[in-house]
């Protein structure tokens, strides 16, 4: 299968697959010519990718869950070990979005959006604190 076709069948743009091959994380077949020749594993491996990444595990974390998967002698922990610290991971991003979004939302009900210049979103901006 050629990367035209592995691209259509999982949904990943040919740049993503041919990245996933140079960082190792896929190695298809090359034909003479020089061409990529994908195989069924290759699409499987190419398919879960994409699934890992769109619950945003990083690159490492996929090529670890893509090292599990391939051994059947694998502790199920493991799995469960890398997938729990990548939802602590979205539970601290999530919570410090919810803080930029309160204060934010503070700040634009403060702010009276007419024509005066005393702006109380800039006056803060100014003080250049971050809250963290």
């Amino acid at each position: 299968m050629n990367i035209k076709s592995v691209s259509a069948a999982t949904g990943l743009p040919a740049k993503t697959i041919r990245y996933y091959e140079d960082v190792g994380l896929v190695q298809p077949k090359r034909e003479s010519n020089g061409y990529r020749v994908f195989s069924e594993n290759d699409m499987h491996k190419l398919a879960f990718l994409a699934r890992a990444r769109s619950l945003g595990f990083a690159i490492e974390d996929c090529r670890s869950l893509l090292a599990l998967y391939d051994d059947q002698d694998r502790a199920s922990g493991d799995v469960k070990t890398i997938a729990l610290e990548h939802l602590q991971e979205i539970d601290r991003k999530l919570a410090e979005l919810t803080a930029m979004r309160d204060t934010l939302a503070v700040l634009v009900r403060s702010c009276a959006g007419d024509n005066r210049p005393d702006c109380p979103i800039l006056a803060d901006l100014s003080q250049g604190k971050t809250g963290h």
